[in-house]
């Protein structure tokens, strides 16, 4: 006879064993972290980061202003870490890109990402267009530190390319600058081009218009053929 003890199992049948595989704290703290994370971004959108609170990001994200401050101490590190967010977000299909990379390939998904995201996430790209038009009082650090090292790093790799004779020369850092720019434009500046193009609101033919428009102009620009 076995000495062992039953698996106890919780009302729904589910045993101890299987709950733990089930259970993923982690998941669970990055989760509420992506969610205050999203509501700051309404928040402070619409108030602007000294009229919003953490009450009201904490109301917005449905959740106890103790939980949002479990997470971040205070209203200055939410508004970091969205920025954090945002850019890591924007970038991060050009960060893994090697000198090895197809350069044509790698500036494609960079593009196509970009404007992607001024689709789907236009409110991220006008608040960052807030803080550096009011010259940069939070990012400050970010833009002489992480941002500066990232465009330095993501230049080399595109000089590496110029040097190898896989592209035509160009100057990396506007390359950089000029995918940026463009890409958010979509986002900065909805309201001009809907009025520009007598549309009420953008539809996502749009986006890939201007995708592959914008491909095709910055390729070209640099002596490389569209992917097709």
């Amino acid at each position: 006879m076995s000495n062992s003890l039953p698996r106890r199992s919780d009302d729904n049948g589910m045993t101890t064993k299987t709950r733990s595989k089930t259970y993923r704290p982690g998941r669970i703290r990055e989760r509420n972290r992506e969610i205050i994370l999203a509501a700051a971004e309404q928040e402070f959108a619409q108030h602007g980061f000294r009229g919003a609170t953490i009450q009201d990001i904490a109301e917005r994200a449905e959740l106890p202003k103790s939980n949002v401050l479990y997470y971040f101490s205070n209203k200055k590190e939410i508004y970091g870490a969205m920025f954090d967010d945002i850019l890591s977000r924007w970038n991060a299909v050009f960060t893994s890109v090697s000198p090895e990379d197809d350069p044509a390939k790698a500036l494609t998904a960079f593009i196509r990402t970009k404007v992607e995201l001024s689709r789907t996430h236009p409110l991220a790209s006008r608040l960052f267009a807030m803080e550096i038009i009011q010259g940069a009082p939070f990012l400050m650090d970010h833009l002489r530190g992480t941002m500066r090292d990232w465009v330095r790093g993501r230049a080399m790799v595109i000089q590496q390319w110029i040097d190898e004779g896989r592209m035509a020369q160009v100057d990396p850092v506007q390359l950089i600058f000029l995918i940026w720019s463009s890409t958010q434009h979509y986002a900065d500046f909805q309201v001009q081009i809907l009025m520009v193009e007598n549309k009420a609101e953008y539809e996502k033919q749009d986006f890939d218009h201007a995708a592959e428009f914008l491909t095709g102009v910055i390729l070209r620009g640099c002596g490389l053929d569209v992917p097709t």
